[in-house]
Parts: structure tokens; sequence; C-alpha cells
């Protein structure tokens, strides 16, 4: 490509290449590395032809472009490594996943959340309605939708540790709790 046809990428790389060798430098393995992205940078820069000539600040363009580069790198670069051939293999759990035995619990605990809590998790988070549906749908704003939705979350999930006696391993997982049987429809109340 005629570098010429386009003298605000050349005036734009003749200005910026040395401070963003530098940054590149900081932020990767090696210098033929840094080299390497910085061509790639500059590629995207011609590869932009006259849509780089109307960029307001191609400094700013030039590095948000290399930033992404190194990022592509580093996530291309993830180093694997060769598991022994005699590694045992992970046990299976046959048994049921605590969260799904927690799952069981849920019917109970929603009929024990007031009404508005019961009527924005049934909607949103059982049946999928969208937030922006949810508000709609009751007359409110987006935000307001969001906000009902969000205490209505964290009041079923207090609900659900507390009635059905949740603890939380180290990492914050669910570890185990205590069922509760479904309402029975037959019984009186």
């Amino acid at each position: 490509m005629n570098t010429t046809r386009y003298p605000c990428i050349l005036a734009a790389w003749q200005h910026h290449e040395a401070e963003l060798l530098g940054f590149l430098r900081q932020r990767v393995a090696s210098p033929d590395d840094a080299e390497d992205v910085l061509q790639d940078v500059f590629l995207k820069a011609l590869r932009q032809r006259s849509l780089f000539c109307q960029v307001a600040n191609p400094r700013a363009w030039l590095f948000q472009v290399a930033r992404h580069a190194v990022i592509d790198r580093h996530r291309i670069a993830h180093p694997s490594i060769e598991l022994p051939d005699d590694l045992p293999a992970p046990a299976i759990d046959s048994g049921p996943d605590e969260l799904d035995t927690l799952a069981a619990c849920l019917p109970r605990v929603l009929t024990e959340l007031a009404e508005p809590d019961r009527i924005a998790i049934q909607l949103c988070d059982i049946e999928g309605l969208t937030q922006q549906a949810f508000a709609d749908r009751l007359g409110l704003t987006l935000a307001a939708a969001k906000s009902r939705i969000q205490r209505a979350r964290a009041r079923l999930r207090a609900q659900l540790t507390d009635a059905c006696k949740v603890r939380f391993d180290a990492a914050g997982k669910v570890c185990c709790h205590t069922p509760r049987p479904p309402i029975d429809s037959t019984m009186d109340l």
C-alpha cells in the first residue's frame, strides 16, 4: 500500500512510533515481540486508509489498538503443560448436585415471599420476561423495575439461605443445605 496517499498515517506514525514501542516493550515478553506488535498496529492503521485521517486523536487510536493487540497476544499465548499419562481421572460424583437439590426448596420459598417480590422473580427469572417488559407491564420506569427485581432477588436469596439452612464454602459456593419438603396442597395450613 502506498503510504504517500495517506500522509496523515505517516505523520501520526512518525510522531508516535517511539512512544508506542516503549509502551509495548513494557507489556510483552521480548523486544522482538514488541516490534512484531508495533508492526501489527501500523498495518491496522494502514488498513483504515482515509478513515484514519478522520480520527480526532490519532495517538489515542494507536494506543487503543496497541493495547488490544497486547491483550490478544497474551490471550493466544496461554502456556500449556503436558499432563502425565498416569494422572488419575477425577472422581465422578453420581449423586445430585447441591444446587439441584437446593432448587427443590425454591417453590416453597417463593410462596413465602411478599407478592411483589414473588411476581418479579416469577416473571423475570422463571418466565424469562425482560426487565423492560416487566417495567412496561407494571407501569414502572426501567430503573425502578431493575431496582425492584434486584431487591426481590436479594430477599429470595436471604429467604432461601435462612429457610433451607444454606451454608457456603470458603469460595462462596453452596456446599450444603437442609431440604424442606414441598408444600402439601392437601394439608391445612
